[in-house]
C-alpha cells in the first residue's frame, strides 16, 4: 500500500495516516547548505538593506563650537568651522542629517573669525593712537 505524497513532507518519508507519534528514523536525510543568508535577498528588491542615516549631532556640535568660539577663542571657532564642513559634506552625500545646521555652523564660525580680526585691528589701532 502506498500513501499519496504529502506536501508537508518533502523528503518522501511515508507516514501512516493514523496521526500517532513517530520517532524519526536514523536514515533520515536533512538538506545541506548551512544556515540561510541574513538578510534574505528578495528578487526585485533594489539596493538591498541600507544603513540608517546618522543624526545631526556633528552639525549641532559644530554650531555650538562656532558660537562659543566667537566669545572664547579663535581655535574653538576653527574647530567649529572644520566640523561644520565635515557635517555639511556628510549631509550632502545623504549619510547624515542637519545640512542647514552645518551650514549655519561654518557661517557663524567665519563671521566670528571676521569679528575677532576686526576687533583686534580696532584695539591695536586704538592703542597706537594713544
Amino acid at each position: 500500500m502506498s500513501y499519496p505524497q504529502d506536501p508537508n513532507n518533502p523528503y518522501g518519508q511515508q507516514t501512516p495516516p493514523t496521526g500517532g507519534y513517530q520517532q524519526p528514523g536514523y536514515g533520515q536525510q536533512y538538506p545541506t547548505g548551512g544556515f540561510p543568508q541574513y538578510p534574505p535577498q528578495y528578487p526585485g528588491y533594489p539596493g538591498g538593506m541600507q544603513r540608517p542615516k546618522e543624526g545631526s549631532g556633528l552639525a549641532v556640535g559644530a554650531l555650538v563650537c562656532s558660537i562659543l568660539g566667537t566669545v572664547l577663542c579663535i581655535a574653538v571657532t576653527i574647530a567649529g568651522i572644520v566640523m561644520g564642513h565635515i557635517a555639511y559634506g556628510k549631509a550632502k552625500r545623504g549619510e547624515a542629517e542637519g545640512q542647514g545646521i552645518a551650514m549655519a555652523a561654518f557661517i557663524v564660525g567665519y563671521a566670528g573669525i571676521a569679528l575677532s580680526i576686526t576687533l583686534g585691528i580696532v584695539l591695536v589701532a586704538a592703542g597706537a593712537f594713544r
